[in-house]
């Protein structure tokens, strides 16, 4: 067992599941001879050749146009959107294909493609590129994502997506790349998709959140068991599309409280769907309303502000307070 980085994680995954099946396809931009923008396929191409991991042009409409095509063929293609933001190219061919043609073909065809992307805040990129846009996917029947928090997660969950028989958007958070390094098993393993984690024990207060924002969460709930002695338990949901209601229900009925937390802009969310989910299950077990806290409904800001836009520990903390005082 290694010590890896969530990076060093997904390359591993995806050498192994490589080397499992020749169905298997990586290809995206700069992903073959460079190893991609992050380096995640470093080292891909020249172990398993410029059949199974190569470069596409610069569109991502061709490149999940081609996945589909791949997928109908009996392939299991693992494309990568070179940055999340970019994925508005590639929507019709998601949406519309990828995500429909288990129905409209009456299950003679399915589309077991693993679409890879990076996003997320706190790295100063350019515009366009740290986008959260994770809540148009979730809208979207049909489609899986997935966005892991750790690099045991990371490629637990992405061997997990490309055995899958359906589409699935693995995105994978920027600021988590390198930031974090744990042991992780050398062999091939899978953690379920839809299944949430306790990612932090707790009975006061339930914090629902995903990505990076995990981290955000723990590092605010440790502070305020220290300050206040309050334990938050803090649930990170790995699949935000299945969302695993069951976890959350069975935590908010221990702690009677809930907080909800992402990185994407407020409206119509990932957490939305969850505090709604909340409402429906587990409302009589609530001592207060949930709580949300988020972005402003604004466009991602340039970097000289982003890190006044993005939620903070000290921001959680606030909204921790306000919550047991409801």
């Amino acid at each position: 067992m290694a010590q890896m980085t969530m990076i060093q994680a997904i390359t591993n995954a995806l050498d192994l599941e490589l080397g499992r099946d020749d169905k298997i396809l990586v290809f995206g931009e700069d992903v073959g001879h460079n190893g991609g923008v992050f380096r995640a396929t470093e080292g891909l191409q020249q172990k398993h050749g410029v059949n199974r991991v190569f470069d596409t042009p610069l569109a991502e409409s061709g490149i999940a146009g081609l996945a589909v095509g791949l997928a109908t063929q009996g392939f299991r293609p693992v494309p990568e959107i070179q940055f999340f933001g970019f994925v508005f190219e590639a929507m019709d061919q998601v949406v519309s294909q990828a995500a429909r043609i288990r129905y409209r073909s009456g299950g003679r065809f399915n589309s077991p493609i693993t679409f890879r992307a990076p996003f997320g805040g706190g790295v100063k990129t350019p515009e366009l590129h740290s986008d959260s846009l994770e809540g148009l996917l979730v809208q979207s029947p049909g489609i899986k994502v997935v966005i892991p928090s750790t690099p045991y997660d990371a490629k637990g969950l992405l061997i997990s997506s490309i055995r899958d028989n359906d589409p699935v958007f693995f995105l994978e958070h920027m600021k988590l790349y390198r930031s974090i390094r744990e042991e992780v098993p050398d062999e091939a393993y899978t953690v379920p998709l839809g299944q949430a984690r306790i990612a932090r024990e707790g009975k006061d207060l339930t914090v629902v959140t995903y990505g990076a924002m995990v981290h955000t969460a723990v590092k605010a709930a440790d502070e305020w068991a220290k300050l206040k002695g309050i334990q938050a338990e803090v649930i990170d949901l790995r699949t935000v599309s299945p969302i695993d209601i069951e976890t959350i229900v069975t935590s908010v009925k221990k702690t009677h409280r809930a907080v909800v937390l992402q990185e994407a802009q407020r409206s119509a969310g990932v957490g939305a769907e969850v505090i709604a989910q909340i409402n429906e299950h587990a409302l009589y077990y609530l001592e207060g309303p949930v709580l949300r806290i988020t972005p402003p409904d604004t466009v991602y800001p340039f970097a000289t502000i982003e890190d006044e836009w993005l939620p903070s520990a000290k921001r959680v903390l606030s909204g921790l307070d306000k919550v047991m005082t409801l």
